[in-house]
């Protein structure tokens, strides 16, 4: 196989973990690598296949703010939660390997919700919808990258 494929691949392959671990910024990785593809193709349906995947890219990434967003304003989190909790994950990373980041995140959501609402019953329900959230956002981003890496695949196939 040649590297004009496999590179590709390996990028996106990348890129989809690069979803489920937020360390890297996956989905626009999975569009690079659709982007380095075609470039190194240099053939029309090369060419549409990137901007397909464009299509799926912009799509994704506006649906998993616009979704989650509406979702967890209707359960009354704030934004100023969110914002508090990811900078408690942070913390969170350094002081607790692994696992710190996933502490921290949801204790800050707690903490914060508890005390906005005063009652562990509220701070925990608001907890669970901001999570809901998140994980919503997550697949969202899922799905848009495998779409990318199908239409790559699909490409792939009929320029063979």
């Amino acid at each position: 196989m040649e590297a004009a494929l496999w590179v590709p691949a390996l990028l996106i392959a990348i890129g989809m973990v690069g979803i489920v671990i937020p360390v890297i910024p996956g989905l626009l990785l999975c569009l690079g690598a659709v982007l380095l593809w075609a470039w190194d193709a240099g053939t029309t349906l090369g060419w549409w296949v990137f901007g397909v995947s464009a299509a799926f890219y912009l799509a994704g990434v506006a649906l998993q703010y616009a979704v989650p967003g509406r979702r967890m304003r209707a359960a009354g989190v704030r934004r100023s939660t969110l914002v508090l909790a990811v900078l408690l994950a942070i913390v969170g990373f350094f002081v607790i390997p692994v696992v710190g980041a996933i502490v921290g995140f949801v204790g800050g959501i707690f903490l914060v919700e508890l005390g906005h609402s005063r009652t562990k019953a509220a701070a925990w329900a608001s907890t669970k919808s901001a999570l809901r959230a998140v994980a919503t956002s997550m697949g969202i981003e899922l799905l848009a990258g495998l779409a990318i890496a199908v239409t790559w695949v699909v490409g792939v196939l009929l320029s063979r």
